[in-house]
């Protein structure tokens, strides 16, 4: 499985200015990170070691230190003599993924209950969503909610948790590609996210954690039905 990877080649050059003569491997591993948040790599996508060093201007070594980190949360995949890919989830992974985020985002939804944070961060997630929608512009949507549900984890307050959720919810898109119809799947969502954040925003905590708690077993079981096991990359 491959895919064309102009766009999201396009977008590291873009991210090139990101980077300074001191950047670390770190740095490159969030910025691919967050390219893989938003679709630019699809899953089975082979990553070129070459274009991307080129477009983002870094060594070959500095380069495979980020795609040992990503490997190591699960994004990425190398296979010997093959080069490294974008990993192809398993339903496996997708419950996974769906019992860290019920642990981590409903905790998240009750520490603002006892402790309100700023909802800015949730606010510009669901009015980006909703003028992704407004353009017809459906993976910027599927973006925009996984910015939501980033800033719902941060609501804990925690750095760690932060960390975490990026892996995670960037792992979570690669699930995305499987959806036959992308406004079907993620209009209904536009509301759902709403509904949460007026909640979060009238000290409703227990209301906010029932509503999300729903929420996230629908999605999960949306994914689950229409994920079938796939064969992988062939070796």
């Amino acid at each position: 499985m491959s895919a064309d990877l102009g766009p999201g080649l396009t977008g590291l050059l873009a991210d090139r200015r990101l980077l300074s003569r001191t950047s670390t491997a770190e740095r490159v591993a969030a910025i691919l990170r967050e390219r893989i948040a938003q679709g630019s790599f699809p899953p089975g996508s082979r990553l070129s070691e070459e274009r991307i060093g080129q477009a983002l201007g870094i060594s070959r070594n500095t380069l495979r230190e980020a795609f040992r980190l990503l490997t190591h949360e699960r994004l990425l995949v190398h296979r010997l003599n093959r080069g490294t890919f974008v990993r192809v989830l398993t339903a496996a992974d997708i419950a996974d993924i769906y019992r860290v985020r019920q642990v981590v985002e409903c905790a998240a939804v009750r520490a603002h209950g006892a402790r309100p944070a700023p909802l800015d961060a949730v606010e510009g997630a669901v009015e980006a969503g909703r003028a992704a929608a407004e353009a017809g512009d459906w993976a910027a949507c599927g973006t925009a909610n996984i910015h939501f549900h980033q800033a719902v984890a941060g609501l804990a307050g925690s750095e760690r948790l932060d960390d975490l959720m990026r892996g995670v919810l960037a792992e979570l898109r690669l699930a995305f590609h499987i959806m036959d119809d992308p406004r079907r799947f993620h209009e209904p969502y536009l509301t759902r996210n709403r509904e949460l954040l007026t909640a979060l925003a009238s000290g409703e905590a227990e209301g906010a954690e029932r509503l999300l708690g729903f929420y996230l077993e629908d999605s999960r079981r949306q994914l689950a039905e229409a994920y079938p096991e796939p064969a992988g990359l062939p070796d």
